[in-house]
C-alpha cells in the first residue's frame, strides 16, 4: 500500500480514537490515539510503514503504562474522606438517647445532626461520643470517657 494512504489511515485512526476518548471514561482509547498520531507524523515525513507500526505499538503501550502508573499514584495520594466518612474518629454530642435496640438516637457533629446507633450500649443525651463507623445513613458511635 502506498505511504500516502497510510498517512490518511493513521491520521483518521488518531482522530477517531481521540474523539472516542471524549465519550468514554478511563483513558482506554487515549494511548492508542497518541500512538496513531505518532505513526501519522512518521507517515507524513515519509518514514517506512514498518517503522510506523513499530512506533504505534511502542508509543501506545508506553502511554498506556504511563497513564496506569499516573492514575494509580493519584489514587494512593488522594485519601481524603468524602461523604459521611469524613466524620470518622470525630467527636459528637448526643442530642437524643442512642438506643440500638429500638433504633433511636441523634447526635450533632460539627454543625450537622445525624441519626446514630451504637454497638450495644445505650448512650444518654449530653454525652460526648466518638464516631467509629458509618452504616447506611447512621453514624455508629461509642461513648467517649474523658480522663480527669
Amino acid at each position: 500500500m502506498d505511504n500516502d494512504i497510510w498517512r490518511w489511515l493513521w491520521t483518521g485512526l488518531a482522530v477517531f480514537l481521540a474523539v472516542g476518548e471524549l465519550f468514554t471514561a478511563g483513558f482506554y482509547l487515549l494511548p492508542f490515539a497518541v500512538g496513531g498520531a505518532v505513526a501519522a507524523i512518521l507517515a507524513w515525513v515519509d518514514i517506512g510503514v514498518g517503522w510506523q507500526w513499530a512506533a504505534f505499538f511502542v508509543v501506545s503501550i508506553g502511554t498506556l503504562l504511563y497513564l496506569q502508573w499516573f492514575i494509580r499514584r493519584q489514587d494512593i495520594h488522594d485519601t481524603k474522606s468524602i461523604g459521611a466518612n469524613r466524620y470518622l474518629n470525630m467527636r459528637a454530642i448526643v442530642l437524643e438517647q442512642v438506643d440500638p435496640v429500638v433504633a433511636t438516637g441523634r447526635v450533632r457533629v460539627e454543625s450537622e445532626e445525624w441519626r446514630a446507633t451504637s454497638d450495644g450500649e445505650i448512650i444518654e443525651p449530653g454525652a460526648q461520643v466518638t464516631i467509629t463507623e458509618v452504616r447506611g445513613t447512621r453514624l455508629v458511635v461509642r461513648e467517649t470517657h474523658s480522663e480527669s
